[in-house]
């Protein structure tokens, strides 16, 4: 969804109806405030003076008689400016002092953090009196001091994102290509950081709000003839005591602007909730054509030489995988193999500061190189269902949601589907279920309502990122029984990731093993049973116990560890762990090849039962 529809949904929430009507509020005051009150504000009244609030007086008058309610109206349009002022320094400011260190030399970048870090661990109020110090005693002085004094906390936030930006393969690129600096900053860099930032500065001018206000309260701001909210305050402070709603207005003047700007960053995070920021850029590899075959390679979802990089190393290298329409692919392999990284990179979903490239990549008749799969044909089953369900909603608002947004649904025909979706997936009462919040589900149960919710739609492919990993085998049974039943009563594809090998054979019709981020072996399920290729999946499938396990004997195990994220390794990944390891398998990476249709193997020295096919079909 783009950026626009999200935001006009935040803004129908109460949350957002509140900022957006109390925001109009104060710009409205803040322009005709002064027109129409300047002159009852500025009005000397020696036949008034202190007196003390009542009807023809909000808030009473001050020492010269003047109304202070009117006062309070008249300062908003002063008060607001010199606010936004100061923000727009600290912005300013903190993106100069933020990006700077990742386009100049090492040293100079250095020298920059350095004293960014000094700044933000010196004491802010200290610092802000410090600079109205030295700028002096006046308006703009203030602004000033409070703008800068706000530069360090915003700068460090920049540079934070920056140096995850600059890192970037295609930052590097630039540089090669001889693009100037600034163009940098302005091309590749800003765009990346700007959601983050805007929702921090909405925050920080809150508190830039409240500064000036306190240093116009010490005398140290505005100067008379001129008044903003902190000033007035300072001028009832000796009538506090007598009467304290003199001071209640421009109290509670600031106090309601400050909340204002918080509900602002509120609703621009809800607008921006569930989008990476920045989102992971998805290139397409072009350096080496496409064969005749991979053009027309059919499928539901096609993959060809998937890459997916983060700062320092490649998690995902060179995958390939089909999935059909209506077919189950299980995904296999230990943690850290690739196997969610590889299915999160086809739902668009791999966190930044992830690049995710690939020859190819479509589902459907959509390039997703270009663009993201579309509504809610291919939905997710996460590993937690706690930690995807918001607990503060109930579950059938949840799901109603998908039809609202995805389908244009209103709100009872949503509420309806939802407890349609919850009845197919087997909970009982759905009516009823539909009103509770997640925690009043088990784990069983709120595993159901995440795939309930990708039902919602009409999705071509569910995939499932090991769905049933913190359920026991009871309800890991009752969950694989429903994803069946699923995928026979929509059609839908199904692509399952499991660390378990005996879990992905009770669903799919083809295994894919991965290891250190690459596709091992691939073959349908039915040859599960007359032996694997590869030893890693040999290892896989020893390492699951039976009912006719002996008791006595012990578990069987994997020897030594898969290698961590960025170790360099020569040869095959698994050659360390691997009894069958020779000379070439430590020296020369295996190819995947296939041994014959729907069934590939990565191993210089594959099992017995595959090693004539593969000399075959070499």
């Amino acid at each position: 969804m783009s950026q626009t529809p999200r935001l006009r949904l935040a803004l129908r929430t109460p949350l957002g109806i509140a900022a957006a009507a109390a925001s109009t509020i104060i710009v409205l005051t803040a322009i005709f405030g002064p027109m129409l009150l300047g002159d009852t504000a500025d009005r000397i009244d020696t036949d008034a003076i202190g007196r003390h609030s009542g009807t023809e007086h909000l808030f009473g008058t001050d020492a010269l008689g003047r109304d202070i309610a009117a006062r309070v109206v008249v300062a908003t349009r002063l008060t607001l400016e010199l606010t936004l002022f100061a923000t727009l320094i600290a912005v300013v400011g903190g993106l100069i002092l933020g990006v700077l260190p990742a386009v100049l030399g090492r040293r100079a970048g250095r020298l920059i953090t350095a004293t960014v870090n000094l700044l933000v661990a010196f004491p802010g109020l200290l610092f802000v009196l410090f600079l109205a110090v030295i700028f002096g005693v006046g308006t703009f002085s203030a602004a000033f001091a409070i703008g800068l004094g706000a530069a360090p906390s915003t700068a460090r936030l920049v540079q934070n994102l920056t140096a995850s930006i600059a890192g970037t393969d295609y930052v590097a690129a630039a540089r090669i290509l001889g693009v100037n600096r600034f163009r940098i900053i302005v091309r590749h860099i800003l765009p990346n950081i700007a959601e983050p930032v805007a929702l921090f500065v909405s925050t920080t001018a809150a508190g830039i709000l409240v500064a000036f206000s306190g240093l116009s309260f010490l005398g140290l701001g505005v100067q008379p003839p001129d008044y903003d909210w902190g000033r007035l305050l300072n001028e009832q402070l000796d009538r506090v005591m007598v009467d304290p709603m003199s001071a209640v207005g421009p109290g509670a003047a600031i106090v309601l602007t400050g909340i204002t700007f918080g509900l602002i960053g509120e609703v621009v995070a809800k607008a921006n909730a569930g989008r990476t920021a920045p989102q992971p850029e998805i290139a397409t590899a072009e350096t080496s054509a496409m064969t005749p075959a991979e053009e027309s390679a059919s499928g539901l979802l096609h993959i060809d030489h998937l890459q997916v990089r983060f700062p320092g190393h490649t998690a995902v290298h060179d995958v390939c995988l089909t999935v059909d329409e209506g077919e189950a692919v299980g995904i296999v392999g230990e943690s850290g193999s690739g196997k969610s990284l590889t299915a999160l990179a086809a739902a668009g979903l791999v966190p930044h500061p992830g690049r995710v490239s690939s020859r190819t990549m479509r589902f459907g008749d959509r390039d997703l190189n270009k663009q993201a799969p579309k509504g809610t044909s291919m939905a997710m089953v996460f590993q937690d269902p706690m930690a995807s369900l918001n607990p503060a909603l109930t579950v059938g608002r949840q799901l109603a949601e998908v039809a609202e947004v995805h389908h244009n649904a209103g709100r009872a025909a949503a509420v309806s589907r939802a407890v349609s979706r919850l009845g197919a997936v087997g909970i009982i009462n759905p009516e009823l279920r539909v009103r509770k919040r997640p925690h009043e589900f088990s784990g069983g149960m709120r595993q159901r309502v995440m795939i309930a919710m990708g039902l919602m739609g009409e999705p071509r492919l569910i995939i499932a990122d090991e769905p049933t990993t913190a359920l026991d085998v009871t309800v890991q049974a009752q969950v694989l029984a429903l994803l069946r039943d699923v995928r026979t009563e929509s059609g839908a594809a199904l692509l399952l990731i499991s660390h378990d090998i005996a879990v992905v054979s009770q669903v799919c019709d083809r295994v894919v093993v991965m290891y250190a981020g690459r596709i091992v072996e691939e073959l349908p399920v039915g040859d599960l049973a007359d032996g694997v290729a590869h030893p890693y999946s040999a290892a896989l499938i020893g390492a699951v116990p039976s009912m006719t396990t002996d008791r006595d004997t012990p578990l069987a195990t994997i020897p030594g560890r898969p290698p961590e994220p960025g170790e360099q390794s020569v040869g095959c990944p698994f050659a360390p762990r691997c009894a069958r390891a020779t000379d070439r398998c430590r020296t020369e990476e295996p190819v995947l090849e296939q041994i014959r249709p729907g069934r590939r193997v990565a191993c210089w020295d594959p099992i017995t039962t595959a090693t004539h096919e593969l000399e075959e079909a070499r």
